[in-house]
């Protein structure tokens, strides 16, 4: 009917509604990633409780599938996950309260085997001691200097808060509604799913869904199998820190399996300290080698059996995205950024992806060159 190309008045219309849908498209995430720039420092216990929520939301689906009703499944559920923290603090905070007591007691006589013993060998490397230069008194200056600074941060910290309280307030409030909105969340996660798919555009209702499952299986596999890895590093870092007699072994433990959600971080990070830390230990160098044996041991089973097992070869971020995305989110968004980078990283890979097969499936990528076939000549 529209020769020589034309397009009819229906086909036009859809083609600036395709614009002006592109353009709201943009500009609605614009106006999103401002107002979660502006809003982001009260943001934090939204996206913790949201995390837990998500997590958790497989657990109360198979207990429905049981026949339980969706509440008594999210109390349940919600349940165990406050007794399984409740016993990890009772296990763990006086432990790790008693090796901070065990360290802050012995950190006057480490510094004093490191001013006697370390510091002429450091000074010795020095040629002639150049200026009158003295490594202990410059490191002590150095560590008053920073802590008078400290000081003065936590004094006006300290009266900021004996003055209006509102710091206060706002810690206490977010402990108390991180555990409230965890279990609402939790409660009515189906329906939020279902009222932002009800929301979506008919026309690309099965691709944005499509993209929804990938996502959800992507990140739901990541985050959980990563918290796994994390806590079994955590364990063997310890176990192995214990084994090789360090007294300090839950303390920095603890703290490199936390850490090591950041690729190569929990090993660098626990090496340094726990290395530091048998130096000061035993006195000397004795135990370094067996820190590092420790770490890389922990870091091989890492590579070869946590992460492929919990967490899965397909479905793993690069760890130049996950470092660039954590980088990323704490520039823009502080720690709720943070918070958000992984969650962020996963999705933004699964879309990555999509992009990647529509053009390869597209003819922009099968296009010949000017004045060639597409196809063979004989």
């Amino acid at each position: 009917m529209y020769a020589n190309g034309a397009v009819g008045p229906g086909s036009a219309a859809r083609m600036v509604m395709t614009d002006t849908h592109r353009l709201w498209v943009l500009g609605s995430l614009l106006v999103s990633a401002w107002l979660l720039y502006l809003l982001s420092p009260i943001l934090t216990p939204f996206v913790v409780s949201a995390l837990l929520a998500y997590l958790g939301d497989p657990l109360v689906d198979r207990l429905e599938r049981r026949g339980l009703k969706r509440t008594p499944s999210v109390a349940l559920v919600f349940s165990f996950f406050v007794l399984l923290i409740l016993f990890l603090l009772i296990l763990l905070i006086p432990r790790l309260e008693a090796q901070i007591g065990q360290l802050v007691q012995r950190l006057p006589d480490q510094v004093e085997w490191l001013k006697t013993h370390v510091a002429p060998r450091l000074e010795a490397l020095v040629p002639g001691g150049v200026g009158g230069f003295d490594i202990m008194t410059t490191l002590q200056k150095a560590l008053v200097k920073h802590w008078r600074e400290a000081g003065g941060v936590l004094a006006t910290l300290l009266s900021s808060v004996s003055g209006s309280g509102l710091a206060l307030l706002a810690w206490l409030a977010n402990l108390v509604l991180v555990p409230v909105l965890t279990f609402y969340l939790l409660r009515d996660w189906d329906h939020l799913v279902a009222g932002v798919h009800a929301l979506l555009p008919r026309s690309v209702e099965a691709t944005w869904s499509q993209l929804a499952r990938e996502s959800d299986e992507v990140l739901g596999a990541f985050l959980r199998g990563q918290l796994l890895v994390m806590i079994a590093l955590g364990v063997i870092y310890t176990t192995g820190l214990w084994l090789v007699g360090l007294d300090f072994a839950l303390l920095i433990g603890m703290f490199a399996g936390i850490v090591s959600f950041v690729p190569y971080l929990g090993l660098i990070v626990g090496i340094l300290i726990a290395g530091f830390a048998s130096i000061l230990q035993l006195h000397g160098f004795a135990g370094v080698p067996w820190v590092i044996v420790v770490f890389v041991v922990g870091q091989m089973l890492e590579g070869m059996v946590l992460t492929p097992r919990l967490v899965g070869e397909r479905i793993g971020l690069h760890p130049v995205a996950v470092i660039f995305g954590i980088m990323a989110g704490g520039q823009l968004y502080g720690f709720f950024g943070i918070l958000l980078a992984l969650p962020v990283a996963a999705v933004v890979m699964v879309l990555i992806r999509h992009v990647v097969q529509r053009y390869r499936e597209s003819g922009l990528y099968d296009s010949a060159e000017p004045g060639e076939s597409s196809t063979p000549q004989d």
